[in-house]
C-alpha cells in the first residue's frame, strides 16, 4: 500500500498532506523560522498521530514511498535581506545600473551586493587576462564578498565566462578552506537578456547557502531512518527534484504553485474549462487562472518587480487575508498590506493584539464558533474582537457594531473580488476554487460579487498547496539559445541538452528510457511568447528569424505515484443532516455527510481547519471526492457527483 506524502511550509503553517492507499491525512503545525528542520519533522510527527492513533515518526518514514517537499526559506530570506554578502563581477565597460530598472531592484542590489563590483578586460589575453582576474576577485573578497557571481555578457558570454571560469579553479581551487563560491551565469542561463540573467544569478546565490543548509539537514533526517527515496524538492515550475539536482531559485514561490497543480488537476477531473484558484490565508490572498487545463504563466517570470530568465506560474499576491487589519481612512474601510499575522494575531486571538480583522469579524457575525476554531486548538474571545472593531471601525464611521461589521465583511469581499476580476474572460462559465485556511468562509460573497455561479471548496481547502505538490513527477527541463538559426543549430543545441538530462536523470536514478522526453522551440514575436512542440524530425520551423531569440528546449519526466480522485459517477441527491446549529444557522460537519448530501443556505458547514459559509440563494452538494460543489440558486442545479444537471 503505497504511501505519499506532500509538504507546504509556508511562513506561518506548515501543512502535510498524506495519502495512505486509498486514505487521505493532513496535518498542520507551526512554523519554526529559526529552524525550519524542526516544524518540517513535527509536521511528519503530527501526520503520524493521524494516521496511527498516536505519534510514530520512525514507522512513517519507513513506510512512506515519496516525499516532496516545497518550503518558503527562498521568500523569507529575499524579504528579510538575510543572505551571504554577494560580489558582482562584470566585463570592463559594462555599467552594472544598466540593472537597475526600478525602484525594487535599486533597494534589492544595494542591499545584497552594494559596491562590491569588479570588472575582468575581456581584451587582453593570457596571463595579462589571469592577472585581470585575479585583482577583481582579491578586491571583492577584501571587502567582505563571500560569494561571487560572474556575468559578463555579449555574443561570447559562453566562451567569455568558460576561460574566467579555468583562471578561477587554477588560482582559488574548492578544495582550499575558505574557497570563494564563484557563480557563472550562462551555467544558470544563457539568457540573450543580460538584466534578466544576472539577476536571476544574483537572486540564486544569495539564496543558496541557507537552502542548502536546510534541505540537507531535512535530507538527513530521512537518511536517518532509512527512508526509500530521497527527498524530493517541489520548484517553481511544478517539477520535482532531489536536493542535489535542485536549484535555490526555483524554490521561490513553489507553494502557490502547488495551489495551482491542485487546481489543475480539479479542472481537468471535473470537466471544468476556466477555473480561477482564490487561495486566502492569514496574510494573503494568492489569485491564478487555469484554462482548458493549461496553467496561466509567465515565460519571464518575475520575483516582485524583478525579471529572471525561468517561467514562473501567473499568480497575483495581494495583502488581504484572514489577518490583514482594518483601519479607516477619510471615511473609508482600508484593509492591509499590514497583517497580524499568527503572533499577536487578530484581537480574538487574545494575545495581545488590537487591530481589528476579518477574522473578529466573522466571529461576531456567529459564522466562526469561539470554541471549534482551528480544530478546536485555539480559543476564541468575543469581547477582544468586539473592543477591536469598535476601536479601530465603528466608533470612526459612526456606526453601530451591527453595521460596522456588515461594512467590514462587504469591503473584504469587494476587495478581493476586485483582485480576481481581471483574470476573468467569462465569469458566467468560470468555477471559482476557494482554498487555503480562509477561502471557503467568503468564497459565495466573492462570487457573488463576481456573478460567478459555481464554487468548488476542495475537501482538502486546508492543506490544498500540499495537495497539489502531489500531482509533480521528477522532472527535468533545460533550454538553450542557439547559436546558429537552422535545423542544424537547433539539432546541436537538443543534443547538447539531451546529454543534461540524461545525466541529471540519472542522478535522479532513472534511465532515460525510463522516462517521457519532450522537444520544444520557444521563441518571442512582437513581445509574445510562443512554444512549438517538435515531431520526431526536429527540424526548425520556417519563419523563425535570429531576431525571434529561438531556444531549444528539452523535458524528461519521471512519472511517480500521485493521488486518484474519485470517478464523478452519478447518484441520488439525499438532504444532509445538520450537526447543529450556530446562532440561526444550520451547521453541518464536513466529515460527518456522505457523498450526494446537499442543502441549501444559510447553513455553516465546518472542518476542522476551515469553516464555509453558504448564505441565502446558495445550495451545496457533497462529491464523492468528499469536495463541496455550490452554486448560486438559478445558475443551474448541482449533481452529488460535482457535474452541472442538463
Amino acid at each position: 500500500m503505497a504511501m505519499l506524502v506532500s509538504i507546504d511550509n509556508g511562513g506561518t503553517l506548515t501543512d502535510a498532506c498524506v495519502i495512505y492507499g486509498s486514505k487521505v491525512f493532513h496535518a498542520k503545525t507551526l512554523t519554526t523560522p529559526h529552524d525550519l528542520t524542526k516544524c518540517f519533522v513535527e509536521v511528519l510527527r503530527e501526520a503520524s498521530r493521524k494516521i496511527y492513533g498516536e505519534a510514530k515518526l520512525a514507522t512513517l518514514l519507513e513506510e512512506v514511498d515519496y516525499i516532496r517537499y516545497s518550503t518558503t526559506q527562498g521568500t523569507n530570506a529575499v524579504v528579510q535581506r538575510a543572505g551571504p554578502r554577494l560580489g558582482l563581477v562584470i566585463a570592463k565597460g559594462s555599467d552594472a545600473k544598466a540593472l537597475i530598472r526600478n525602484e525594487d531592484e535599486k533597494e534589492l542590489f544595494e542591499a545584497i551586493v552594494g559596491d562590491r563590483i569588479g570588472s575582468v578586460d575581456l581584451a587582453l589575453e593570457g596571463e595579462a587576462f589571469e592577472t585581470s582576474i585575479t585583482r577583481a576577485i582579491n578586491d571583492l573578497i577584501s571587502r567582505g564578498t563571500n560569494r561571487i557571481v560572474v556575468s559578463l555578457g555579449g555574443e561570447n558570454l559562453v566562451a567569455d565566462e568558460a576561460r574566467t571560469k579555468r583562471v578561477t579553479l587554477l588560482r582559488y581551487p574548492r578544495h582550499l578552506l575558505g574557497a570563494v563560491p564563484i557563480l557563472y551565469s550562462h551555467q544558470l542561463s544563457d539568457d540573450h537578456d543580460s538584466a534578466r540573467r544576472t539577476w536571476s544569478s544574483l537572486l540564486n546565490s544569495f539564496l543558496h547557502p541557507a537552502m542548502e543548509r536546510f534541505l540537507y539537514n531535512a535530507e538527513n533526517v530521512l537518511r536517518e531512518h532509512r527512508t526509500k527515496n530521497p527527498l524530493l524538492i517541489f520548484g517553481n515550475d511544478g517539477t520535482s527534484s532531489r536536493v542535489a539536482k535542485c536549484i535555490a531559485l526555483k524554490t521561490w514561490g513553489s507553494g502557490p504553485r502547488g495551489g495551482m497543480e491542485g487546481t489543475k488537476a480539479i479542472a481537468l477531473h471535473y470537466g471544468r474549462k476556466a477555473v480561477v484558484a482564490m487561495d486566502i490565508g492569514g496574510t494573503t490572498t494568492d489569485i491564478g487562472l487555469v484554462e482548458n487545463a493549461t496553467i496561466k504563466e509567465r515565460r519571464w517570470g518575475q520575483l516582485e518587480s524583478i525579471g529572471i530568465s525561468f517561467p514562473l506560474s501567473d499568480v497575483e499576491s495581494f495583502g488581504a487575508g484572514g489577518s490583514s487589519v482594518f483601519r479607516v481612512e477619510k471615511g473609508q474601510i482600508v484593509i492591509g498590506p499590514e497583517s497580524v499575522g499568527s503572533t499577536p494575531g487578530p484581537a480574538c486571538f487574545g494575545r495581545g493584539g488590537r487591530q481589528a480583522t476579518i477574522t473578529d469579524a466573522y466571529l461576531l457575525l456567529g459564522v466562526l464558533d469561539a470554541d471549534s476554531y482551528f480544530g478546536g486548538n485555539l480559543k476564541l474571545d468575543a469581547a477582544r474582537a468586539q473592543a477591536a472593531i469598535e476601536e479601530n471601525v465603528a466608533k470612526p464611521l459612526g456606526l453601530s457594531l451591527a453595521d460596522a461589521l456588515k461594512q467590514m465583511e462587504s469591503a473584504y469581499e469587494s476587495r478581493i473580488a476586485g483582485a480576481i476580476k481581471p483574470h476573468l474572460k467569462d465569469a458566467a462559465g468560470t468555477t471559482l476554487l476557494a482554498f487555503g485556511g480562509a477561502g471557503p468562509i467568503s468564497a459565495c460573497g466573492v462570487a457573488e460579487q463576481l456573478g460567478i455561479g459555481e464554487i468548488i471548496v476542495p475537501r482538502l481547502a486546508a492543506v490544498f498547496s500540499a495537495f497539489g505538490i502531489g500531482f509533480s513527477d521528477i522532472a527535468h527541463v533545460y533550454d538553450s539559445a542557439l547559436t546558429e538559426v537552422s535545423s542544424k543549430g537547433l539539432e546541436n543545441a537538443l543534443g547538447g541538452l539531451m546529454t543534461r538530462v540524461r545525466r541529471d536523470m540519472f542522478a535522479e536514478g532513472f534511465e532515460i528510457s525510463e522516462c517521457s522526453v519532450e522537444h520544444a522551440i520557444n521563441f518571442t514575436r512582437k513581445g509574445v511568447e510562443a512554444t512549438h512542440r517538435l515531431n520526431d524530425e526536429k527540424v526548425l520551423p520556417a519563419g523563425i528569424e535570429a531576431g525571434d531569440h529561438p531556444r531549444a528546449e528539452v523535458r524528461a519526466t519521471k512519472r511517480i505515484p500521485h493521488f486518484s480522485m474519485k470517478p464523478l459517477e452519478g447518484g441520488q441527491q439525499s438532504a444532509a443532516k445538520p450537526s447543529g446549529k450556530r446562532g440561526e444557522l444550520q451547521l453541518y460537519r464536513l466529515e460527518d455527510m456522505q457523498a450526494g448530501d446537499g442543502g441549501v443556505g444559510p447553513a455553516i458547514i465546518e472542518e476542522e481547519y476551515f469553516t464555509c459559509q453558504v448564505p441565502k440563494n446558495w445550495q451545496f452538494a457533497i462529491n464523492n471526492n468528499h469536495d463541496i460543489v455550490l452554486q448560486r440558486q438559478g445558475a443551474g442545479s448541482v449533481a452529488g457527483n460535482g457535474s452541472k444537471k442538463k
